[in-house]
This record gives structure tokens, C-alpha cells and sequence, in this order.
């Protein structure tokens, strides 16, 4: 699992000339919902059976822009940023998981949504898990793409990985270190997490960078990461209570990071799975092969329809 990431190097490469971060249909409205202590920036668009996209860390729903368009021929899109990062608000608390996947049942509840397909990579995996897991009359599919699950499956083997210092990296003087220094600290997560650095591009990486040196968005990023142990915690003890998932779920790992590992580890968690892997790429799928990772998602909802 991420064994082919160890060789990449950490230069920066520029993007081609004239690249944008891709936009959203000018259909698409913003909504800012308060809910469960925290104000979620909420994008919504498209007519149909829901689908809510949520991103990871080291970019906000903005990463979706590709796939919304695509799915919003015939979906209602909702693609919330997760509590602080992006647009949304940056409380002091509330970034274990579970309180998470509250934020996403409010988000649904204000926009009268009842049942949704969920999509999610990275961070929001495990908001997902956790939204599935307490809501699963909620999710009709669900589709993880590209990073683990606290204490789900193989969850301590692969915090052994030294890739994932990140993990542990955190706390006020941290937060200093990297003040004024966002983009340099994001960089790396960008290249080593990229099987072609130079397709996450320069304009993307001084899009997101801005984002997350707005204030308090570094400290909620540390605290994603910091709520891990509680996360394990509270998945045992879902997947005690409630056994696996039922929904169908679609694992897809990217072919140069996590590839059938994603399956793996949703096997633990779900009765109902089917292994995807994205070809050509790293983590960061929606930059990296955003045409492909389109296209199995959207077979998947298809086919289960």
C-alpha cells in the first residue's frame, strides 16, 4: 500500500499555461447552513435522487467540480465543505467524526433531503463511514475513495507507514511552524501523495493554499488528524453494535496509492463491496484522473439504480 508513492520527489511543478481550478455550473448555488455548532458552505445543484460529495484534507469541495457537473445531469448535487476548512466555519471542536457526520445530517435536514448516495475521499471517508453507520436508512450507496477508516480493518498496520506522520503531527507550536508557511507544508502531502505531481497544478495549489491559510483553517485541519483515536473508538463501537454495513459500496483506491487496500478494508466494515482502482494515480483522483474516477462513480450509481 503506498509502497510506489516512496520514490516520488518533493519538487513543485508549475502548471501548463492558462490552467484554472475547475468551476462548479453556473447552475450550482451556495448555501451557508448553520447546524450542530458549526456554519457548513454548501453547494447545490442539479435535479434527482441526491448525491453528496465530500472532500478530504489538502482541498475543500471544490475538488468536486468535475464529477458535480457530470452527475448533476440527473442528480441533486450536494457538496457541503467540512466543518472548518474551505468556506465553512472553524470552531474550536467538534472534528471527531461522528459529530462530523452530524453536520452532513443537518446540512440534508435544512435542504429537506431524506436519502442521499454518498461519495467521499480522503477525510471524508470517515465522515461518511460515520454518517452511514448511524444513518443507514439514509444511504442508499456509499462510495469511498482512497484512504482508510479509523479502526476499521487493517486501521493499525497502516498507521505504521511513515508516510503518515501527519497523523501525529499537531498542537500549538505546530500550528506555529507552519503559520505564513501553508503552502509549503501542503506541498508535501500534494507531491508525495501524487503519482504525477505536476497534474496537482500550480494554480490548484495556490487555490487551496489560500484556503487553508485563512484563520483557524490549519488548526482544524491538525484537529481532523487528532481525532483519530476517538474516531477508532467510536467505529468499534458502531460496528459492534450495528454489525457491517448493508448499503452497497463501491472501494476505490488510486492504482499508485491505495488501490485494492480501499476494498480491503471496507470488506471489514460493509457486506456489500465492490473493489474499484482508479489507473494512473495517486491520492488525489479528481486531479489526477478526474475522468476516469468520473466514470466509475457514476457506473456505480447507474448500476445499483
Amino acid at each position: 500500500m503506498l509502497k510506489t508513492i516512496l520514490a516520488l520527489g518533493l519538487l513543485v511543478f508549475a502548471a501548463p499555461a492558462g490552467a484554472e481550478v475547475p468551476d462548479f455550473p453556473a447552475s450550482f448555488e451556495t448555501q451557508e447552513i448553520t447546524t450542530n455548532g458549526a456554519t457548513i458552505h454548501v453547494r447545490v445543484g442539479g435535479a434527482g435522487p441526491a448525491v453528496v460529495l465530500l472532500h478530504g484534507y489538502g482541498e475543500t469541495g471544490d475538488m468536486w467540480a468535475p464529477m458535480a457537473a457530470d452527475l448533476a445531469r440527473d442528480h441533486t448535487v450536494i457538496v457541503p465543505d467540512l466543518r472548518g476548512l474551505g468556506l465553512s466555519s472553524k470552531p474550536e471542536s467538534g472534528f471527531d467524526k461522528k459529530t462530523q457526520a452530524g453536520d452532513v445530517a443537518g446540512v440534508l435536514d435544512a435542504l429537506k433531503v431524506e436519502e442521499i448516495d454518498l461519495v467521499t475521499h480522503d477525510i471524508g471517508n470517515m465522515v461518511g463511514f460515520a454518517f452511514a453507520a448511524a444513518h443507514p436508512d439514509r444511504t442508499k450507496r456509499f462510495v469511498l475513495i482512497d484512504a482508510p477508516v479509523p479502526g476499521v480493518g487493517p486501521w493499525e498496520e497502516i498507521l505504521k507507514n511513515p508516510l503518515l506522520w501527519h497523523f501525529r503531527f499537531g498542537g500549538p507550536d505546530m500550528e506555529r511552524l507552519v503559520a505564513g508557511r501553508e503552502r509549503i507544508y501542503l506541498d508535501r502531502f500534494w507531491n508525495e501523495f501524487s503519482a504525477t505531481p505536476a497534474r496537482f497544478t500550480e494554480t490548484s495549489r495556490e487555490h487551496y493554499a489560500k484556503l487553508y491559510a485563512l484563520p483557524g483553517a490549519m488548526h482544524s485541519g491538525f484537529a481532523q488528524f487528532a481525532a483519530f483515536d476517538q474516531d477508532a473508538i467510536d467505529n468499534r463501537a458502531f460496528l459492534a453494535a450495528g454489525g457491517k454495513l448493508t448499503m452497497p459500496v463501491l472501494a476505490i483506491g488510486g492504482e499508485k496509492s491505495f488501490g485494492p487496500m480501499m476494498a480491503t478494508v471496507m470488506r471489514a466494515a460493509a457486506s456489500d463491496v465492490t473493489e474499484g482502482v482508479v489507473p494512473d494515480s495517486g491520492h488525489w483522483i479528481m486531479e489526477e484522473n478526474p475522468e476516469a474516477t468520473t466514470k466509475m462513480v457514476r457506473a456505480f450509481l447507474d448500476k445499483a439504480n
